[in-house]
């Protein structure tokens, strides 16, 4: 078994979605930017979808292995603008930031956007605190160095170098982590468009310049807004596009149970979770997160981020107690431990706010004849625990 046929736990974009990104190829043959896969208007329908229909490729156009109809699947719950203008920005060859909370799938985006345009998703920079100047610039093969001095060959290119040289799209996840000094080299390579190499001086090697296509997409959480404050140098670099949570209740509800129906699959485990059961999960989240119930009744907000990635994880979580334990306990029994669980991440007085959302919505609901939330009243206990 080689590593490219090898199982996986997650395929990047380009892998998983490999026949719509062909078929998308095909269908759309009007202007590409230099260096695009797709047309800007096929990258739109390829993260929004198609709305349930299926597109048929024009009369005369086939391509091998390409369907001549496909249902292009949604994979953002979200504005269609947010995308248009997005696109939009890539196309210009300009940097896109992703701001916003935790969970809100920026870097999925981010990752989409990128497979869709450059047939890669793969080129990136985690921003830690610890993240170099050298993994936006190039490294050595210290080996190598040291045998035969700088060439081409001892050189190790970081994501951005082969970005720029490939005319690909290099993600920067987490960009308000890195530290000023790394920042700022990258605001000289999205000022400048290409990397000098000193110790190469004299050769065709010594500068590479951004071939056409090249961008940048970075994400930055707006809980990190004090960690390294982006300059205003590198924000003017950036167009800026906020990614919120979803807003639907219906929507995020089907995301859930797409996203935690996909995990499961990974593991050959039937998602046996309910809608009753997702619904609620959901609620309880989005009553969390906006600190205001659906009916409009006062809630007050844990720390912790109750994000809709979270959520996915909870009802992956029922769905393999349910596989696993098959018969022990209903799925909604097992909810309110899972939801303390999730609150009580970043400050344990959160377990005091989720009991205190128990003492009202919940109760409100249970009162109001609701025999879900009524069972979920009964499982007050779970909290004192």
């Amino acid at each position: 078994m080689t590593a490219s046929t090898a199982p996986r736990q997650v395929d990047p974009a380009e892998d998983a979605h490999r026949e719509e990104l062909a078929f998308l190829a095909a269908y759309d043959d009007g202007p590409r930017p230099p260096g695009w896969r797709l047309t800007p208007r096929a990258v739109v329908t390829y993260v929004t979808g198609s709305g349930g229909d299926a597109l048929a490729l024009p009369k005369g156009v086939a391509a091998d292995g390409v369907p001549s109809r496909l249902v292009i699947s949604p994979k953002f719950v979200g504005e269609r603008a947010l995308v248009e203008r997005s696109v939009i920005t890539l196309a210009g060859e300009r940097g896109l930031l992703l701001v916003g909370e935790p969970g809100t799938a920026k870097s999925m985006l981010s990752e989409l956007l990128a497979a869709a345009v450059s047939g890669s998703s793969q080129l990136v920079v985690q921003g830690t605190a610890g993240t170099t100047e050298d993994q936006l610039r190039y490294g050595w093969n210290y080996a190598l160095l040291l045998a035969e001095g700088p060439s081409p060959r001892a050189l190790v290119p970081s994501p951005v170098f082969t970005a720029m040289r490939t005319g690909g799209v290099v993600r920067v996840e987490e960009v308000t982590r890195c530290l000023p000094e790394v920042q700022d080299a990258l605001v000289s390579i999205l000022s400048d468009r290409r990397i000098a190499v000193p110790e190469l001086s004299g050769t065709d090697g010594a500068t590479v310049h951004a071939a056409p296509g090249f961008t940048v997409i970075a994400t930055a959480n707006l809980r990190d807004r004090g960690v390294s404050e982006m300059s205003a140098a590198l924000k003017r670099r950036f167009n800026f596009e906020s990614v919120g949570p979803i807003g639907d209740l219906a929507s995020e509800i089907a995301l859930v149970r797409r996203q935690a129906s996909a995990a499961l699959d990974r593991v050959k485990a039937p998602f046996a979770v309910d809608d009753v059961v997702l619904e609620a999960l959901v609620t309880a989240f989005r009553d969390l997160r906006n600190g205001v119930s659906e009916e409009g009744w006062a809630v007050e907000r844990p720390s912790t981020v109750m994000s809709t990635a979270e959520a996915v994880s909870v009802a992956t979580s029922l769905g393999l107690a349910g596989t696993y334990f098959p018969g022990d306990r209903d799925p909604l029994s097992l909810l309110p431990g899972h939801l303390l669980g999730v609150v009580r991440k970043d400050d344990p007085g959160d377990a005091a706010r989720l009991l205190g959302y128990w003492d009202g919505a919940v109760r409100r609901r249970a009162e109001s004849g609701s025999r879900t939330w009524r069972r979920m009243w009964e499982l007050r206990d779970v909290l004192d625990d």
